[in-house]
């Protein structure tokens, strides 16, 4: 990986560069023309290998990984993983990942739920929580009445359980309802040299109540694939 800015250089370790992890930042891929998902709606294939070893990098740099719903019913989402290198600099097991829903309504008889060497985590509202049927063994953390108030969620995540550093890692509603609440505070975008066209485009974030500015903080490049680091304005 080569560093662009700033103080470009030819060769630098991705996990000393992302290392300052700030409280929540978003990490996603998605094409030169803007989607975040492929011609099959899936992200895995966008980036290539240089994504991925971001992709690791992000998570083993943190210390819960969130997900909307929707993501984890596609079924592809599974347990995190640390390769043995990683496991050795982090220094702890994997992350655990963090499914926030609404209405419950996610398949508990999963790899997500049933394997895995950290469980997975729920968010969810109270009256879900009370309504719905969870294993035991699934931790959850409540967030708000009927709805998921996604900034108790945050507070709760880092000052009741420990999660200081979190990672969203979308799908685009979550994204978005983050971004709009004011609570993310880098953006990880990483570009690949790919066109997809109209036919497939799946946009980063919905709709914004405004603009939201960003300053760039970082730009490397690796593989062809753009890695731009922004810091979100308050």
């Amino acid at each position: 990986m080569r560093r662009l800015f700033p103080g470009p250089a030819a060769d630098v370790d991705p996990y000393e560069e992302y290392g300052d992890a700030p409280a929540l930042r978003v990490g996603m891929v998605m094409t030169a023309d803007g989607s975040v998902t492929d011609v099959e709606g899936w992200t895995d294939g966008i980036g290539g290998a240089a994504d991925f070893r971001v992709f690791r990098t992000l998570r083993a740099l943190s210390d819960a990984i969130l997900v909307g719903a929707a993501t984890a019913r596609t079924g592809r989402l599974g347990p995190a993983r640390l390769r043995a290198d990683l496991r050795e600099r982090r220094g702890a097991p994997p992350a655990p990942i963090v499914v926030v829903s609404r209405s419950l309504r996610l398949d508990w008889a999963s790899p997500l739920f049933t394997e895995g060497e950290t469980p997975t985590v729920v968010v969810t509202s109270r009256a879900a929580r009370e309504a719905g049927r969870v294993p035991a063994s699934v931790p959850v953390v409540t967030a708000g009445d009927h709805e998921v108030d996604l900034g108790e969620a945050v507070r709760a995540l880092r000052e009741d359980h420990g999660y200081r550093r979190l990672l969203c890692e979308g799908g685009p509603a979550l994204t978005t309802a983050l971004v709009r609440r004011g609570l993310v505070d880098e953006l990880c975008l990483n570009i690949a040299p790919t066109l997809l066209g109209g036919a497939h485009h799946t946009r980063l974030l919905g709709a914004l109540d405004g603009e939201v500015a960003l300053e760039p903080t970082a730009v490397y490049l690796d593989e062809g694939v753009l890695f731009l680091r922004y810091r979100l304005a308050r």
